[in-house]
């Protein structure tokens, strides 16, 4: 499972959360279970396939997770700043999968990954020198933010400055670190890290800070950073949050592209929602679903969080939904 998950974050009428999700069960467990509310139509039985295709969050239940550069605030040079909008400008969710694709399934390294993307996307083209020195680029313990982390490397290095990247780990070792200078740049996530600050500053049950829209998230974010001595570069176009995939076979079977197409037209008792322990009393799993969409599965599998099992289940027919992460390069082909 991830460093990060988003699985609690934001508010469904529930709590925001920002680090580990404490599980509802036992992780990784293969049997089904009837959800908390059960469905009366026929619903839509799994339909197997080696292609998976993410269905359109048309009602905004997730929030905002775009990547953007976290940086110690008394680092933040403009010319550090710009480089790494630079990388966010050139970066959208298709190309995140890309990135997750080369280092996930093809097995090359964040390095070489980063790289590729680099001279393809031009990415240094038109970087100011910056007045130089040494630069530490923080990574969470997953291979996206490392590879993340190679492109600020480059960018960096272009504008004049000395650059290491090291993998701390999660969050909570990583952001204090940040705060106090002991590395300088992050790559974040923005509704994330805004409900990581917010719960840190103010409690766990502290009012959620970010929103489905972009602006309203980055600016929470911003306020919240302010307080830690953190400041954030651009967002970029690309996310990694919570999504929710059917097989290629099943969308075209069912006629369904959206989450609102799925709740009209697969609520019921043939329809299994796979996805973690903890999905069906979290705000942006099935509880989420529920709440926003009226969509209703017949049963729930209990196995893991947009990991190889729920993503197996998928593809061998035996979910017919299945919570995955928007920026998974096993989406690549979709």
């Amino acid at each position: 499972m991830r460093a990060r998950t988003r699985l609690a974050i934001g508010a469904v009428g529930a709590l925001a959360a920002a680090g580990l999700l404490t599980g509802c069960g036992k992780g990784g467990s293969s049997g089904t279970e009837a959800p908390d509310k059960g469905a009366s139509g026929a619903g839509c039985a799994p339909v197997k396939g080696d292609q998976l295709v993410v269905l359109t969050d048309d009602k905004k239940l997730q929030n905002t997770d775009n990547v953007i550069p976290a940086i110690n605030a008394k680092a933040a040079s403009p010319q550090l700043v710009a480089a790494l909008d630079k990388v966010s400008e050139k970066l959208d969710t298709p190309k995140l999968i890309e990135l997750n694709k080369a280092v996930d399934v093809e097995r090359q390294t964040p390095q070489v990954a980063a790289k590729e993307f680099a001279d393809s996307n031009d990415l240094t083209e038109g970087i100011e020198k910056g007045p130089g020195g040494a630069v530490t680029v923080g990574a969470g313990n997953f291979s996206e933010s490392q590879t993340i982390a190679e492109l600020y490397k480059i960018a960096l290095t272009a504008a004049g400055y000395q650059v290491k990247v090291q993998t701390i780990g999660n969050r909570e070792l990583y952001e204090p670190a940040l705060a106090k200078g002991e590395i300088q740049v992050v790559p974040e996530y923005a509704a994330t890290m805004a409900e990581f600050l917010n719960t840190k500053a103010n409690g766990k049950d502290a009012q959620p800070v970010s929103a489905p829209e972009l602006d309203k998230t980055v600016s929470a974010l911003k306020t919240e950073g302010d307080k830690a001595g953190i400041t954030f570069g651009k967002p970029s176009a690309a996310q990694d949050q919570n999504a929710f995939a059917v097989t290629k076979a099943f969308a075209d079977k069912y006629k369904v592209a959206t989450l609102s197409d799925l709740a009209s037209k697969c609520s019921g008792q043939a329809t299994v929602l796979a996805g973690p322990p903890e999905c069906p009393q979290r705000p942006k799993c099935q509880a989420g679903l529920v709440q926003v969409y009226n969509f209703k599965a017949g049963s729930f599998s209990s196995l893991d969080a947009g990991g190889p099992q729920t993503k197996n289940a998928l593809k061998t027919g035996q979910a017919s939904v299945g919570l995955v992460f928007s920026s998974d390069g096993a989406l690549a082909a979709s």
